[in-house]
Order: C-alpha cells, then sequence, then structure tokens
C-alpha cells in the first residue's frame, strides 16, 4: 500500500509539532525516520495511523484519506511507544483476545509468531511479569499478528539485547519479502540504516531534505549492535 503525505501540520498550545511534511512512501517499501527525540518522528507515526487529527494537511493510504475517529487504515499493524496488554493474561491470551476482534488470525498462526519473537506460547506468566525485552516482543508479534499491509514500528528494538535485535532484522525482512510497507524509527542509526530502503531525516517537525547521513553510505545487515 503506497502512504502519501501531503503538507501535514500539527501544533499544540501554539507549537508545531509537525510542519508542512510531504512524503510519499511506495508499496513494498522500509522507510526509516530518522531524528532527535522530540523531533515529530513518533507524531508522524500516529498521523499514518490516524490517531490524531491534523491541523492542516492530509494523510493517504492508497488514495482514501485517513481520518481520525473515521476511517482508520483496515490493513495496518503498528507498535508506537511503549506496548500495553491485559496485565492478568499471558502473552498468547492476549494475542487471541486481540485476535477475536476480527477473527484474522487463529491459536496455531498465533504460537508460531510468538515463537518468531522469542518468546514461549506455554509460558503461563502473566504480562505483569514480563521484563520490558519481553513486553517488547509481545507488543512485535502484535503488530505482525494479521499480516497488515503496512506495518508502523516505533523504535521497536527498545529494551531488547542483540537476540532481539537480530529478531526485529528477520520481522523486517519478512514483512519486506511479502510486499508489506514499513515506517520504522530506531534510536540506533546503524540498525535503521541496515533496514531501510529510504531514510527521511526529521528536524523540528519538518522533513531536511539536505541532511547529510552520518556515517559510509552503503549500510547492511553486519552494521547491527
Amino acid at each position: 500500500m503506497t502512504i502519501r503525505i501531503e503538507d501535514l501540520s500539527k501544533s499544540y498550545h501554539g507549537v508545531d509539532v509537525l510542519s508542512h511534511v510531504n512524503l510519499e512512501i511506495s508499496t513494498g517499501s522500509v522507510v526509516g525516520l530518522h531524528g532527535v527525540n522530540g523531533s515529530g518522528k513518533t507524531m508522524l507515526m500516529r498521523a499514518i495511523c490516524g490517531l490524531i487529527r491534523p491541523t492542516s494537511g492530509h494523510v493517504y493510504i492508497d488514495g482514501v484519506e485517513v481520518r481520525a475517529g473515521d476511517s482508520y487504515p483496515k490493513r495496518l499493524g503498528m507498535l508506537i511507544e511503549g506496548p500495553a496488554f491485559l496485565p492478568g493474561y499471558t502473552a498468547l491470551d492476549n494475542l487471541l483476545l486481540l485476535a477475536s476482534i476480527r477473527g484474522a488470525a487463529d491459536e496455531s498462526h498465533l504460537r508460531e509468531l510468538i515463537t518468531l519473537v522469542g518468546l514461549d506460547p506455554e509460558d503461563k506468566r502473566k504480562y505483569r511479569k514480563f521484563s520490558l525485552g519481553m513486553k517488547q516482543r509481545l507488543g512485535i508479534a502484535a503488530a505482525i499478528m494479521e499480516d497488515p499491509d503496512i506495518v508502523v514500528l516505533d523504535e521497536p528494538t527498545n529494551a531488547l539485547d542483540s537476540s532481539g535485535v537480530a529478531m526485529v532484522k528477520k520481522v523486517v525482512e519478512s514483512l519486506r519479502n511479502r510486499g508489506a510497507t514499513v515506517v520504522l524509527a530506531c534510536h540506533d542509526f546503524a540498525v535503521l540504516k541496515g533496514l531501510s530502503d529510504q531514510i527521511v531525516h526529521i528536524a523540528e517537525g519538518k522533513i531536511d531534505e539536505g541532511f547529510e547521513l552520518p556515517g559510509d553510505a552503503e549500510g547492511g545487515w553486519d552494521h547491527a549492535c
């Protein structure tokens, strides 16, 4: 699915969080958002997911405008900021509950996904007992469990060790291989560069077209921590 962002702005209390953002993300590409904390990356992701009402401008997915509270993208999975699940449920039970809303993922598939992200579908521990890394892994599983055409991942490697970073790479590569469109932000630029087909630098709510990326120009999987 193609994402088109036209002259998008968002202000809070007179402060421009996003300012006249124009961006087109082609179907099947992986686009990395680069910028310091507070630059507007997460707000842009929220706009793509229909979680905020822009002050002005538009977001279109395959030509259909995304409107918060009205028209949400139907084939989109996301992990924005920290994941949140029912604290008294196991990993599997949480995903089963989510899957029951649309009926688009069965238990066998969910068990495979839980294993893919490095958790155990037989683990009887409740979510409240999970480490930060375990919570992040479950959040990634929830984002991809219905095979969405668009996946938005905000700092997916947060709280993950090296095996977790390798898992994120595997997930993003599998999404790319099946033609999904991926938008992600990652504080580790080497990881971001290795995962992305295109990197968009955001500063003070604007896309910086003249920004020179740090490091060498090649990128690659071996750059990850």
